[in-house]
């Protein structure tokens, strides 16, 4: 394996569901999953294609109950070209439906698989299969085949499949096909749920070489167009293709003739469209265009490697070992899921990438993880991203108004229009019992909304976005805050109530009739933070613009006032020195954490088992993620410490340390951010076991850490936030008007590798991190220097020149 590649040998079935997520392929408009083309649907096998921002609404019973339930549809599946070696006294016949009809089509599910091996071409963004079949008749048949799609043409896909044979000649018929009947079933706990939605299936031939499927969802209305044009090739050219029509289902087949040095090939090159597709008024009549004049395999090939040449220059990284090389695995799933190309359309970011169904493929808080890396590399991504959630503002102003309170209230996750997505019951699978679901009242999402919006125009220096658009979300979030701020004479400061923090195992109160917590410390420290932010943008924005935002979302100058007492008055619980993590924390039962490990070992959803034991998490000082230590992930601890001085408390290094340990030890880690934030949290503390964290956010996906959850797709947050880690965690590094600044905390084990960004408009500034000293190079086709800040020395660097600067600590 090397470094730009990721590969699997030999065949698992049990382990095709955790490589068909990693291995899958995309580009920012669609993905699809690395499902095997020649094998059925099945337990092992889950094909799944997503086109970004392409959602449907289904209803199901559930327990009795009539739930709505959006989700990103799984699209007509283009993959399937399965195959079979024709038996050696095969006649001709007119056409190949009629020939080898009791001849076994052959798979790795079957028994004449021999060898099996899989690579994931970072660098390219190929994934190549190689397998040896033996037939019933005793010969062995070579596959290899690679699959792309196209990072320059985002509506294109293609398959090569290489047949070829040792010391024997003979027939291989091969069956290429558009499949229609795919529903979305990929996600066990959602089996029960109402999963078709897709309707209208439509077939038909262009020509005997370009099949093609037309479809609908059932409520959106998205119009789907898939074309595929298929040619085979053998030792005697081009091989005629036969068609044929069937329910729900395009096919073509062919017969191509194989011999020793006599390789022959089957291209199946495809096209996707729909109806949410800019400057097309057809879809189905774009996909045959774009099939027909698509080239062949080879020039689409070097095209589509040349796209991710360019795109890996605009984010180079390096780093040695095998964190190095999960990161590179992780840095190409964000690159697929957001591409340039998603700057071009009207999507958020999918908690779960383009890879698979969980999360139903909603848009969570999960771009408050990703943004911060996007903002230095692809910074036309991340305004496309927040220009999503600008989108919906009006819905969010809307559902804050439904609640009763001023402002906008994002929801917890979001969809096709934005208003909230959550579903109201959930399976817990140990118990099989449908439960409420209360994580809506996760409204510090508006927080992350808000902290992108500011670190992103940081970061870029694009002021209009930040006056404008930038504005009315961040006024409107903090309108909200101040909103559900309500002040309590006996503690004298503001609170809210009835939240719930990043921590999910905490909905509410032991025995209490309504859910919530009352002043979760992340989400009042976050809402802190956003008035003052709100206040600060106020207070500078020329007055031209601040008379129109003013105007249109009908604040007034009273409310500013209310914005600032609100800001410096909220309620920050603490207990026995340690920031509670809502109010009452503290008063709750200590879990006895040893003996649930001796009893269920893996207690990562400590909440599962609790509930199964007819008991609940909300007794206990236990926490499901990093819930006030996210407190240190988004903010230095300059500026924490700043924070919590706002508002009236002192917060040392000792106050700090003590925190951390405190929920260290109450943490069960049961999602897949919380390793990244506690690694990064220690890293920045300079804990030696920082590592131990880092390395488990590194291996969440790959090595499937939380126990099957990888299969139904990628978690982008935890990738995305591993990246950070490098870029902004270790290197202390903030894009600030004035300059970048830097504060480096390296680990042992990572403490020399090296990256480039785009920063306000500078294109490849190197940053080279080895040990306490950083390197930073400003390109010579740069036409301003950059200054840059560590400990307080500034420094500035010209175009072309490179230097070294060293930290000078007590």
């Amino acid at each position: 394996m090397s470094r730009w590649t990721w590969e699997y040998e030999g065949y698992r079935p049990e382990d095709e569901g955790l490589r068909e997520s990693l291995c899958t392929l995309g580009n920012g408009y669609f993905a699809t999953r690395g499902a095997c083309p020649e094998a059925a649907p099945g337990p092992h096998h889950y094909p799944g294609t997503y086109v970004a921002g392409c959602y449907n609404r289904l209803v199901s019973d559930v327990a009795g109950r009539a739930v709505e339930n959006e989700d990103l549809v799984n699209l007509p599946n283009w993959l399937p070209l399965r195959f079979r070696v024709l038996p050696p006294d095969d006649r001709p016949a007119e056409g190949p439906i009629e020939r080898g009809a009791d001849t076994a089509w052959l798979s790795p599910d079957g028994p004449g698989l021999l060898d099996y091996r899989q690579t994931l071409d970072l660098r390219g963004g190929t994934l190549t299969r190689r397998m040896t079949y033996r037939d019933p008749y005793g010969r062995l048949l070579r596959v290899e085949q690679t699959r792309l799609v196209h990072m320059g043409d985002p509506h294109v896909a293609a398959l090569h499949t290489v047949f070829s044979a040792d010391d024997w000649s003979g027939t291989v018929e091969v069956e290429c096909t558009l499949d229609g009947t795919v529903t979305n079933h990929g996600v066990a706990r959602y089996r029960d749920l109402e999963g078709r939605h897709l309707n209208g299936v439509q077939t038909g031939m262009h020509s005997p070489e370009t099949a093609w499927l037309r479809c609908r969802t059932t409520t959106s209305g998205i119009t789907v167009a898939l074309a595929s044009r298929v040619r085979g090739t053998d030792g005697a050219g081009p091989t005629p293709v036969f068609p044929r029509l069937m329910e729900r289902r395009a096919t073509q087949r062919t017969e191509l003739a194989v011999g020793k040095d006599q390789p022959s090939v089957v291209e199946k090159v495809v096209a996707l469209h729909t109806s949410r597709d800019t400057a097309v008024s057809d879809p189905l009549r774009a996909a045959l265009e774009e099939v027909e004049l698509a080239p062949d395999f080879a020039t689409l090939l070097a095209s589509h490697r040349a796209a991710w040449r360019h795109l890996w220059q605009r984010n180079e990284l390096d780093v040695p070992g095998e964190a190095g090389h999960i990161l590179r695995l992780h840095l190409f799933h964000v690159l697929q899921t957001l591409s340039p190309h998603t700057a071009e359309l009207d999507v958020g970011v999918p908690a779960r990438g383009l890879h698979g169904e969980a999360y139903r493929g909603h848009v969570f808080w999960d771009e408050l993880f990703v943004l911060p890396y996007l903002n230095l590399h692809l910074p036309e991504v991340s305004k496309a991203l927040l220009t999503y959630r600008h989108r919906r503002l009006r819905q969010a102003c809307r559902a804050a108004r439904e609640a009763g309170y001023a402002g906008a209230r994002y929801p917890w996750q979001s969809g096709s229009d934005g208003r909230e997505e959550t579903q109201r019951l959930h399976l817990n699978p140990r118990s099989g019992r449908w439960l409420p679901d209360h994580s809506r009242l996760q409204h510090h999402v508006g927080s992350a909304v808000a902290y992108n919006v500011w670190q992103y125009s940081r970061a870029s220096g694009d002021v209009e976005f930040l006056h404008t658009k930038g504005a009315e979300m961040l006024t409107q979030i903090a309108r909200h805050w101040a909103a559900l701020a309500a002040f309590d004479p006996e503690v004298g400061r503001y609170r809210i109530r009835g939240v719930m923090g990043p921590d999910e195992y905490h909905d509410g109160y032991p025995d209490a009739e309504r859910p919530g917590v009352n002043d979760n410390a992340y989400t009042n420290v976050t809402a802190s933070w956003v008035l003052q932010r709100a206040l600060e943008l106020a207070a500078t924005l020329p007055e031209p613009r601040r008379r129109e935002l003013f105007e249109r979302i009908g604040l007034e100058d009273g409310e500013l006032d209310r914005w600032a007492e609100v800001a410096h008055g909220l309620y920050v619980p603490f207990h026995r020195g340690v920031i509670s993590q809502f109010d009452g924390y503290g008063d709750l039962l200590e879990l006895d954490w040893d003996g649930y490990r001796r009893r269920y070992g893996d207690i990562r959803r400590l909440d599962r088992i609790l509930e199964a034991e007819g008991d609940t998490v909300n007794r206990y000082q236990a926490s499901k993620q990093a819930d006030v230590l996210m407190l240190g992930y988004l903010f230095a601890p300059e500026e924490l410490a700043g924070l919590m001085r706002s508002l009236g408390h002192r917060l040392d290094d000792d106050d700090w340390h003590r925190t951390v340990d405190y929920y260290l030890a109450r943490t069960s880690h049961g999602s897949t951010l919380s390793g990244l934030v506690h690694g990064w949290v220690l890293a920045r503390e300079r804990r030696v076991d920082a590592w131990q964290y880092v390395l488990e956010a590194l291996a969440e996906d790959v090595a499937d850490v939380q126990g099957g959850t990888t299969a139904e797709g990628i978690h982008l947050g935890a990738m995305g936030g591993t990246l950070d880690l490098v870029q902004r965690g270790l290197t202390g590094l903030e894009g600030r008007t004035d300059g970048l600044w830097l504060n480096p905390a390296p680990l042992p084990e990572m403490s020399e590798f090296s990256f480039s960004i785009r920063y306000r408009g500078h294109w490849g500034v190197g940053v080279r991190l080895c040990g306490n000293r950083v390197r930073v190079s400003v390109p010579a086709s740069e036409q301003l220097p950059i200054r840059v800040v560590l400990d307080g020395q500034a420094e500035v660097i010209a175009p072309g020149d490179a230097k070294w600067l060293e930290v000078v600590r007590q």
